[in-house]
């Protein structure tokens, strides 16, 4: 037994070594990989099928000039807001959207019909103000396209998205426009992403990915196109979400969250309708192309 228990403690004597040099390299690789992961950032990870925006070809490039934004500089000696920020369209990858977000930024506008009159109003006042504004959309369908003058940013979800575009009144009565998907394979891979909903529920409104959330940038590829992004003016982005907005309620110590709809882009009634909205109301002042 002695001489047995001298062997096996001689085995894992000999064996020693090469235990030691095994974890002697995988602390080696480890701290390779620390130090190389520390210098350099590590790029999104495209699936097949998928390209990534930055290697997406600019086609256009529309600027949008912010008013109100918290701690901002108004104007400028040169008559350019500071709180501006470009915008490079990918036309080639999503012609139908990023042709209606052009005429969206200009005074012309895009020619979008009325809605049918709503005939189902109960009380009489309200009736006639529906006919109001629908008789008043009528003399200006052909004449006034919808823009972006004084639109808001109607929704801040700091990390996830920036909702933009919120029309003014004279534009509610405005069918919505119907954005179509090219299938280009673009996500939101990089904060400043901007995209438009898919289909005809989303308004005239676009939305800027702020970065910093994954659960954000999943969400968005599944509902929107991606039709561009911001080149000049992350700044303000960051600024933006970063903005006080009303927060969800409490109801007996537990957090509820209750998600807007899309209609209170347009003042809904909805009791919890100013979730996410910014405590400050902020315009598009200037908008146009480049």
């Amino acid at each position: 037994m002695e001489k047995g228990e001298h062997t096996t403690s001689l085995e894992n004597n000999n064996s020693s070594p090469t235990r030691r040099n095994f974890f002697a390299s995988v602390a080696s690789s480890t701290l390779m990989t620390t130090l190389v992961s520390a210098s350099f950032p590590i790029l999104p990870v495209h699936a097949a099928g998928e390209k990534s925006t930055g290697d997406a070809t600019i086609t256009d490039k529309i600027f949008i000039e912010f008013k109100g934004i918290p701690g901002g500089d108004e104007g400028s000696s040169t008559g350019i807001s500071n709180d501006r920020i470009t915008i490079a369209l990918f036309g080639n990858d999503a012609p139908q959207p990023v042709s209606i977000l052009k005429q969206l930024v200009t005074t012309e506008g895009y020619k979008s019909k009325c809605k049918p009159l709503d005939t189902t109003r109960t009380l009489q006042k309200e009736q006639l103000e529906a006919n109001k504004v629908y008789n008043s959309c009528l003399d200006k369908e052909d004449t006034l396209g919808v823009n972006y003058d004084y639109s808001q940013v109607w929704r801040v979800v700091k990390d996830e998205r920036i909702d933009v575009g919120a029309v003014s009144g004279k534009f509610i009565a405005r069918e919505n426009p119907n954005f179509e998907d090219a299938k280009s394979g673009l996500t939101h891979d990089a904060a400043g992403v901007v995209s438009v909903l898919r289909g005809n529920d989303g308004g005239y409104s676009f939305t800027i990915f702020p970065g910093g959330s994954s659960g954000g940038a999943s969400a968005l590829d599944e509902d929107n196109i991606v039709v561009g992004r911001v080149i000049e003016g992350m700044d303000i982005v960051e600024r933006l979400n970063s903005m006080p907005v009303v927060k969800s309620s409490f109801s007996g110590g537990k957090k509820t969250k209750n998600a807007p709809s899309r209609g209170c882009r347009y003042g809904g009634s909805e009791y919890f309708c100013s979730e996410d909205k910014p405590l400050k109301k902020v315009l598009l002042d200037k908008t146009g192309l480049l």
